[in-house]
């Protein structure tokens, strides 16, 4: 293996975790992550990254358009809004539910074939999607869509883990998570445009051919891996458990402020989830072969930033959803003047996004993830403030300090996460990032939806003025996770410690 893909200890970046076992352990550790890595020249490497850019931000685009035309599509199948909100929470259980049974299947027989097989079934899927004929059709054709995705997202940060070097792995990684940035930031225009012009169905036929790119180009430049467990079984008993148990916690969580907090529904779901979560982690300790390896949770290194990725989801996912209702209710804001507004976040994730890769590469992931939670909360508590007459370039300029917090934060958070495991597990830390990813956005947007109903409530809901109000009494909210988040990321192990 060449010197290029295959580093010397020594130039391991730094916050790379130490295994228990002290430094012999993670020499070794580093070695054999060095020795997985596929021995490709550079072009092909490029090539690689582009192909993988090209899927996630096709992942992230279909995703945010549905947004602007679930009115259409109630109007085309005539059913109304709560029956066509079907067509997104299904979606988001179904890919919650398979991203770490697909991240450990792609561990064991390899991650470009999950990978593949992922982009082939959310290509088809996206065809059945524009070509549905009812809503329940479409509903059906989404879950196939989430299982693709669920593919695909799982195993395309391991497949460049095991391209690049440990020295790029910052900088590729923060290529990839600028790529959804501009899929969510173009998303909601684009889909409000297409839909204007061609129709519903065009929003689903559009990211076909690019789809396609990238599967070709992903077909011809990655190469076979060799199954990196060939020994184990799959737990199949487990990701069934694991399957229904997460889908109807978050179901519950999900649909909780539309059935009630208290309902029969809402506490029937949470508690047969719990039961089987808790089913799963006991049978996940006895099994020879887990799904998921629990004793990953027993290293710092490995659990500080994935709770602090919650965290951070949970904050950002409730301010852009408690902030339109201050625009629009209390503000008097168009839909599409808070669309403009509401840019500003995620093109400051996408610029940032690429240098914070960098930036860990080069004094390890600790102190930029800190950082940026930091940075997330100042712009989340600058936001809180703001009233009647505050003007819309301010606010403009406060979710811009959110991206940028998040944006510096999430490069450097994830490497840290795939970082602190071996080559065999990365697809099961990927898909525990993707999970905490959805468990925080659905905890986000549950509590500060929460806190707004509930001051709004307290102030009365007759006055715009008290709409503002409320919407700050949420962004406050966010901003204490935040600052939760930064607390939680400052604990994970520093350069100085992996380095003894």
């Amino acid at each position: 293996m060449s010197a290029e893909a295959r580093p010397s200890v020594p130039g391991e970046p730094p916050g790379t975790p130490t295994p228990a076992g002290g430094r012999a352990a993670s020499v070794a550790s580093r070695r054999a992550a060095a020795a997985a890595l596929i021995e490709v020249s550079p072009t092909r490497r490029l090539t690689i990254m582009a192909a993988l850019g090209v899927g996630t931000f096709v992942t992230a685009l279909s995703n945010s358009v549905l947004n602007a035309i679930l009115p259409l599509i109630a109007d085309a199948f005539g059913t109304d809004i709560s029956a066509v909100e079907w067509i997104i929470t299904t979606f988001l259980l179904v890919q919650s539910g398979l991203l770490l049974t697909f991240g450990r299947l792609g561990d064991m027989i390899g991650h470009r074939r999950v990978y593949l097989a992922g982009l082939l079934g959310f290509i088809v899927s996206m065809i059945l999607c524009a070509l549905a004929p009812s809503v329940l059709t479409l509903i059906g054709a989404r879950i196939l869509q989430a299982a693709g995705a669920a593919m695909f997202i799982a195993n395309s940060s391991p497949i460049s883990m095991a391209v690049f070097p440990p020295s790029q792995r910052g900088r590729v990684l923060g290529i990839q998570a600028t790529t959804v940035y501009l899929g969510l930031a173009t998303g909601a225009p684009l889909g409000g445009i297409l839909a204007d012009q061609f129709g519903w169905q065009s929003v689903f036929l559009i990211p076909v051919p690019f789809a396609a790119l990238a599967l070709v180009v992903s077909w011809r430049a990655l190469r076979v891996e060799a199954p990196l467990s060939k020994r184990e079984r799959f737990d199949l008993a487990g990701a069934a458990v694991y399957l229904v148990g997460l889908i109807v916690v978050l179901l519950a969580l999900n649909r909780g402020r539309s059935w009630g907090w208290t309902s029969e529904w809402t506490i029937g779901c949470l508690a047969l989830g719990v039961v089987l979560l808790t089913a799963f982690v006991i049978h996940e300790r006895r099994t020879p072969s887990p799904m998921l390896n629990l004793s990953l949770f027993g290293q710092r290194a490995f659990t500080a930033p994935v709770i602090s990725s919650m965290l951070n989801y949970a904050a950002a996912a409730g301010t852009t959803f408690i902030l339109p209702f201050a625009l629009i209710q209390g503000r008097g804001l168009a839909p599409s003047q808070v669309g403009v507004v509401l840019t500003a976040q995620p093109i400051a994730m996408a610029v940032m996004a690429s240098l914070s890769g960098a930036l860990s590469d080069k004094i390890g992931s600790r102190i930029p993830a800190t950082a940026g939670m930091a940075i997330l909360a100042c712009g989340l508590f600058s936001l809180s403030w703001m009233d009647l007459t505050t003007p819309l370039p301010l606010i403009g300029g406060g979710l811009a300090v959110v991206g940028l917090g998040i944006g510096l934060f999430t490069t450097p958070n994830n490497s840290s996460v795939l970082g602190a495991v071996g080559p065999e597990r990365r697809g099961v830390a990927s898909g525990i990032l993707s999970t905490a990813r959805t468990l925080g956005n659905v905890l986000g947007i549950g509590a500060t939806g929460a806190v707004y109903a509930t001051a709004l409530l307290a102030l009365g809901a007759g006055d715009p003025a008290n709409a503002v109000r409320a919407t700050g009494y949420a962004l406050l909210f966010a901003s204490g996770l935040a600052l939760i988040g930064a607390i939680t990321s400052a604990t994970r192990p520093g350069r100085s410690q992996l380095d003894r």
